[in-house]
């Protein structure tokens, strides 16, 4: 039976998507601690490149979750209770994120307990019917962005969200922002400005697309 690599360990320019992403944060003197949220299967694999990329930032590795906000939960849950400090969460699957974003990311946490990464919708958005073949709707792109990561709190602030949310029997994440706004709607989410290059890797297509990105930097 073949295996499927998980998209995060696809090799890029030299190294895994994982590793890039990582390396990102690593690098960048505002991060003081990173948390590796993985499938089981794959924590002696990540182990074995922490000593090979020598990284002194990475003190938690934890198990993931059937859903995304399970490994969200999980992360929220490594640190104690009294833990009061900012929380960034990033997709693995996005290793360009700039120095600039995670700065801005940053210093936006100063002002405000809720930031994002997001970049203005260039094309236009159809609202679509339950079938999915009949357009219901055009939102004016306007006030329409696309959501990168990463999404950043205040521990205080993403814990209590998610402590309400998980009362709800109709709880239905979307992304840990989603969480706020739905059930903290008194807190302001701070839109950081996104990149282009900030991409997700979604398709295998992607990967060749990445591949010249790294090219060019």
């Amino acid at each position: 039976m073949e295996t499927i690599c998980p998209k995060q360990f696809m090799i890029v320019s030299g190294k895994t998507i994982l590793e890039h992403s990582i390396d990102a944060f690593e690098k960048n003197v505002g991060i003081d601690e990173i948390a590796v949220v993985l499938h089981e299967d794959y924590i002696c694999e990540f182990q074995r490149f922490i000593q090979k990329n020598n990284w002194k930032k990475v003190k938690k590795i934890v198990c993931g979750g059937k859903e995304r906000h399970d490994s969200a939960l999980a992360a929220i849950n490594a640190y104690p209770q009294f833990y009061d400090d900012n929380l960034i969460f990033h997709d693995a699957a996005r290793p360009l994120v700039s120095a600039r974003i995670i700065n801005d990311v940053i210093n936006a946490l100063e002002l405000y307990n809720a930031v994002t990464v997001a970049i203005p919708a260039t094309d236009t958005i159809y609202q679509v019917d339950d079938s999915q073949r009949f357009v219901t709707n055009i939102p004016d792109r306007t006030f329409l962005q696309r959501a990168q990561t990463p999404q950043a709190f205040k521990a205080k602030t993403i814990r209590k969200g998610y402590e309400i949310a998980l009362k709800d029997p109709d709880f239905q994440p979307t992304d840990d922002c989603g969480v706020v706004v739905k059930y903290l709607p008194e807190e302001k989410i701070c839109i950081v400005r996104g990149e282009e290059k900030n991409m997700k890797i979604t398709y295998h297509e992607d990967v060749f697309l990445m591949e010249n990105l790294f090219t060019l930097q």
